[in-house]
């Protein structure tokens, strides 16, 4: 995209502010969307759970960039912090989406979170875009999810929900958890270490959303993945060899889901996704494997 003009939500996340950050870079104008008054001209007021935007800070937008949610591995799930992950999604979602359906001149895209969870359990089946969503907690918190931008869509925004991976970054996520444990020597496998994870580097989650921003014939669901998903004990290993530590510790199910309680259920399953439709519009993956994947985290 030439110059333009952002708006992002979630701007402070792990995501958001390595995106912010490079659209800054190129010269682009990023408006963050804040849940407080705005307190400078790059901000704009909004509260997801009221349906609230300041949709005169949207003005202008060549694109919205929507990353906004709870985290999903930051609590244990009791069914009070459920419903909070499925509110921060789909209410967010359904204010950004209203707010880009009623500008006179709408941005040409809308680019709104999703994850991989959408799938479900895989087990060792590699899928792709075309397949259904699974079932359980998860993927019908994505259905919603992604179901949520239907006013913008309506209003003839390209609409892209971004299906995220594991990101592997030290600085916080999923990943950025299991560094200090590994450097410790504490790391090792979950369970049986079968399952797959389909992880994505940091540098390239941000330029992947950046392709996606700049190709326009990409709209629906896009997996946000590596090419090539790797099991927990591949994971195990490959944390071992970058950081030359033992990884002679196991966290067993049984364990897992004292500790855990449903959210174990989503770290012991398996996801083997892959993103065609990121390969197939001529995106390339920079740390396709996992080891340059957690190689290029540490730098």
């Amino acid at each position: 995209m030439p110059h333009s003009r952002i708006a992002v939500t979630g701007s402070t996340g792990l995501i958001g502010a390595a995106l912010v950050r490079s659209l800054r870079t190129d010269g682009h104008e990023v408006v963050r969307l804040v849940r407080r008054p705005a307190r400078s001209g790059d901000e704009v007021e909004w509260d997801p759970k009221r349906g609230h935007v300041d949709v005169a800070g949207l003005v202008g937008c060549d694109a919205v960039v929507h990353l906004a949610g709870a985290g999903v591995g930051d609590h244990r799930w009791t069914e009070a912090y459920k419903r909070e992950i499925r509110d921060s999604r789909v209410l967010g979602t359904a204010a950004i989406a209203d707010a880009v359906a009623s500008l006179d001149v709408p941005p040409k895209v809308l680019l709104s979170g999703s994850a991989i969870g959408f799938y479900g359990d895989t087990g060792v089946r590699a899928v792709d875009e075309g397949a259904p969503p699974g079932d359980g907690f998860l993927p019908s918190v994505c259905v919603e999810w992604e179901e949520a931008t239907a006013a913008a869509e309506e209003a003839g925004v390209r609409t892209v929900h971004a299906r995220t991976g594991l990101v592997v970054a030290r600085e916080g996520g999923a990943w950025g958890r299991l560094f200090p444990l590994f450097r410790a020597g504490l790391g090792g496998r979950m369970g049986n270490g079968r399952q797959y994870w389909s992880f994505i580097a940091l540098h390239d989650h941000i330029a992947a959303l950046r392709h996606i921003l700049d190709t326009p014939e990409l709209s629906g669901g896009v997996n946000l993945t590596g090419p090539s998903p790797v099991t927990n004990g591949e994971v195990t290993a490959a944390m071992g060899r970058v950081l030359r530590r033992p990884t002679l510790f196991t966290a067993p199910a049984p364990a897992l889901r004292i500790a855990l309680g449903d959210f174990a259920e989503d770290v012991l399953g398996s996801q083997r996704v892959l993103p065609g439709r990121l390969l197939d519009s001529g995106f390339a993956f920079a740390f396709p494997g996992v080891d340059a994947a957690i190689r290029a985290a540490l730098r």
